[in-house]
């Protein structure tokens, strides 16, 4: 379920964008396939066919524009929805931990 006070506690903005992105759940030896809605500093917000529930540690490749290898970073489910998707979830994923510099291609467009 997506908590309604997030955004009250955003520190960076979100930035819409479509991105192919990779990840691992902890406990699962399958990389599914989803796609970024939008990207943060501190958090991702992805489309995927998995579900997965909230505090499921997740690895993740992003591609991002203008890079030669997938960025890596790990983070946590913090809400997921199927609301308004066909056969597709909609997860919010927050970061271990900020990552300005390996998303600036991103961030700073």
């Amino acid at each position: 379920m997506e908590n309604k006070n997030s955004a009250d506690r955003r520190v960076f903005a979100r930035i819409p964008i479509k991105l192919p992105i990779r990840f691992l759940a902890s406990g699962r030896d399958k990389e599914c396939p989803g796609e970024t809605v939008d990207v943060s500093a501190n958090g991702i917000g992805l489309l995927c066919k998995e579900n997965f529930s909230p505090n499921t540690p997740l690895e993740m490749w992003l591609d991002l524009p203008e890079t030669a290898s997938p960025f890596y970073t790990r983070g946590e489910v913090v809400w997921s929805s199927s609301k308004g998707e066909v056969d597709r979830q909609r997860l919010g994923v927050r970061l271990d931990k900020a990552e300005l510099m390996g998303l600036a291609p991103v961030l700073w467009k």
